[in-house]
């Protein structure tokens, strides 16, 4: 993937806006992966993953996540990550319920924010979208949208999912409403672990690339999709793609084993076959997203 980073200034350490990165994508009809942290261990795992194949990629945290470690230890953390990336990358808040957390969000030094209203009223997304980008691109940060439903996988889900999928003619006004950077839109993937064969909707991502000409779009629920309708989905147009549940399955699992396999109270040894699984899981989508074999 490094072609994609040829004209960002590669001494700089700093975070950069996630537009940067997903412009020279867009150019090169390759993708970025967009990866989830949740500790140090996962954010280290990202860093060996993208340094191994200079790449850069997206660093994002769910609000979740910011419960759980802090707004000001997460930008700590990723800013050292960025010290030791050798390309650059930016720091993405993922699925931002409302405006104040993207606002403190922004203030803390994200430096790319999603809000989600792809719950709300058409006119209410696009009047609360509106209002994030005027506060994030007056402080030089990117934001993504979100346009459809993209839905979680579970047991009691039996519903057709289709009818929440994204329309070009509403992708179209959207961008033209809400001046996003980015629009993740809904095509047949979902959050989760998938329950059956997935699908995704190529002539429906078709209409929708024509349609916002421009426009970066983004691909949510990465995990469990088949490499080659990832690479698919980047033909048809997607330029970033959001991974977290194989992320979280492949450190928990490689925790429990390594719990089981002994007695040891070394935390640093018990983690470590951790950060090896999260670390290969990670060079395999990034390796996805570049197109590289």
């Amino acid at each position: 993937m490094s072609s994609q980073t040829n004209d960002i200034d590669k001494q700089s350490k700093a975070l950069v806006p996630s537009l940067q990165l997903l412009r020279v994508a867009q150019r090169s009809r390759q993708a970025v992966a967009a990866l989830n942290f949740y500790n140090a261990d996962t954010l280290l795992a990202h860093v060996r993953a993208a340094n191994a194949l200079d790449a850069s990629i997206i660093l994002q945290t769910t609000e979740s996540t910011i419960d759980y470690l802090g707004l000001e230890l997460i930008v700590a953390m990723a800013n050292a990550a960025a010290e030791l990336m050798h390309k650059p990358t930016a720091l993405h808040l993922d699925h931002g319920g409302c405006y104040e957390l993207v606002a403190r969000c922004i203030d803390a030094g994200y430096t790319s924010v999603m809000f989600d209203g792809s719950k709300l009223p058409f006119s209410e997304n696009c009047d609360q979208t509106r209002r994030v980008v005027e506060l994030a691109h007056a402080r030089g940060v990117s934001v993504e949208g979100e346009l459809g439903h993209v839905a979680h996988n579970d047991d009691t889900q039996t519903e057709d999912i289709s009818r929440f999928y994204t329309t070009a003619e509403d992708a179209a006004r959207f961008v033209r409403a809400t001046a996003v950077d980015s629009l993740a839109v809904a095509i047949g993937t979902a959050h989760g672990f998938y329950k059956g064969d997935v699908r995704l909707d190529f002539k429906r991502l078709d209409q929708i690339k024509a349609a916002v000409g421009e426009t970066v779009l983004v691909l949510h629920g990465g995990s469990g999709v088949p490499h080659e309708l990832l690479r698919q989905a980047i033909d048809h147009g997607i330029s970033k793609i959001n991974f977290g549940t194989e992320l979280k399955n492949g450190f928990t699992r490689a925790v429990k084993a390594s719990l089981l396999s002994n007695d040891d109270i070394d935390l640093r040894r018990t983690f470590a076959p951790a950060i090896a699984a999260v670390q290969d899981i990670s060079f395999s989508k990034i390796q996805v997203c570049s197109r590289s074999s």
